[in-house]
């Protein structure tokens, strides 16, 4: 993990979520670097070019046009080039369906999306703050779902 700043990604299609998301995290007291991307097409066309930094965490939309995120993270998942990226799923979606579906394919967090921006601040400085090494190795179902 680079020591200097935490990479963080968004892919997420909802512009409004975006800006609050890069907001929270320029607020926070946290050294990162966030990129954002509009859909899961361009998320997976930038994480495919060799050239590009790979993220520590991936925060991961379920509902995006062109390829949504269950299938990012089945391509994801599939390529061992990105097997040290931690990937919290960010949805609305709180449907048992998907949390259960996303914990199979091997997401490492499950957030659904706060509804004002102090939670949001709250739950992006928890899941920044985890230790993603001790987490990802002992994953349950208990801690997958993150609760406020």
């Amino acid at each position: 993990m680079n020591k200097e700043y935490i990479h963080i990604i968004l892919a997420d299609d909802d512009e409004d979520d975006r800006l609050f998301f890069t907001d929270a995290f320029s607020e926070l007291k946290i050294s990162t670097k966030v990129s954002t991307f509009n859909d899961g097409v361009e998320l997976m066309n930038y994480l495919n070019d060799s050239e590009s930094v790979l993220p520590n965490i991936l925060f991961l939309d379920l509902n995006m046009p062109k390829k949504n995120g269950i299938e990012c993270l089945h391509e994801i998942k599939s390529n061992s080039r990105f097997d040290d990226i931690a990937i919290a799923i960010y949805s609305t979606s709180s449907s048992e369906e998907d949390i259960e579906e996303t914990f199979v394919l091997g997401a490492n967090i499950y957030i659904k999306k706060p509804s004002d921006f102090a939670s949001l601040k709250k739950i992006l400085s928890d899941v920044i703050s985890i230790n993603w090494q001790y987490h990802t190795s002992g994953l349950n179902k208990d801690n997958f779902l993150l609760r406020l």
